[in-house]
């Protein structure tokens, strides 16, 4: 009998794959939480009903959140991971021995658990002596801080339900009063492809455009992303990410990397048409 996980990225759009079987479920405080394997895709982890990451394609979102900011910010010593309860983040980020600290505040204790369990190779950056878990919520936890950090990747899931505060104008106005003067925010912006996805997407640059005297939106193509598609947002006190960019710098790391190349880092700030209109209208927009 086939068995088949099926994600609805729209109330028209449904992304299915069939799977072996269905190893863990629960509900959490904050979420369901569900783990599957599949022929195609290894492991999968999915909350409330969308995937977060499978095994095959997790490295695309972690490189391009980690190393995009990495090659252009000279001297990060404190990163700030807010979400990242699966370790992806944090493993992408201890690649870097300058880095003295990475605080993952991550609410849900199960999500954690969850991760360590069934993708030890993405956990694995937990381990690090240098990373500090806290299950806390990340809005109150940054309320704490001010010119602290060098880096903040907000790593959270959604727009919507328990995480719906870090989307917010105070979350961005937040993280700015967080990070040094020279500090680079980093999150995830979803994708504007599908129509009921748009409002969001062209809220959260309004939102970040105001908060940061530098905002800039790049690409990914991540195939368990509703359309195949993420893009990321990139926001900065001081360093824009192509004019500030040391691709040699980088290089002479010898990070080894499937998705993330200097080459690309170019190339994922040049958006479609149509992207670049909606973020110009944003804006323009009182």
């Amino acid at each position: 009998m086939d068995i088949w996980f099926s994600q609805m990225d729209t109330e028209n759009v449904k992304t299915s794959i069939r799977v072996d079987k269905q190893l863990f479920s629960a509900t959490s405080e904050y979420q369901r939480i569900d783990v599957f394997e599949s022929k195609e895709f290894g492991k999968m982890i999915v909350l409330d009903g969308e995937i977060i990451f499978s095994e095959a394609d997790e490295f695309i979102y972690n490189e391009m959140v980690v190393h995009v900011p990495m090659a252009v910010h000279p001297n990060v010593k404190r990163v700030l991971i807010i979400g990242g309860g699966d370790g992806g983040v944090a493993r992408a980020c201890i690649e870097y021995p300058e880095i003295e600290t990475i605080d993952v505040v991550e609410p849900d204790e199960l999500f954690v658990k969850v991760s360590r369990e069934f993708f030890p190779e993405t956990a694995k950056g937990f381990d690090d002596a240098r990373v500090r878990i806290t299950n806390a919520d990340g809005l109150r936890f940054l309320r704490k801080y001010e010119d602290y950090y060098d880096l903040i990747i907000n790593d959270s899931t959604d727009p919507f339900g328990h995480t719906e505060g870090l989307f917010t104008r105070e979350f961005y106005g937040k993280c700015y009063r967080a990070l040094k003067d020279d500090g680079i925010m980093v999150y995830q912006h979803g994708s504007p492809f599908y129509d009921e996805d748009e409002a969001a997407f062209r809220a959260m640059h309004r939102k970040v455009y105001k908060s940061f005297p530098i905002s800039r939106v790049y690409q990914a193509s991540i195939p368990t992303c509703p359309a195949g598609y993420w893009m990321f947002g990139f926001a900065s006190k001081k360093y824009h990410p192509l004019r500030d960019f040391d691709p040699e710098r980088w290089n002479r790391r010898g990070i080894k990397t499937w998705y993330y190349t200097t080459h690309l880092h170019r190339g994922a700030f040049m958006l479609p048409k149509y992207i670049e209109d909606l973020l110009k209208e944003e804006e323009k927009r009182k």
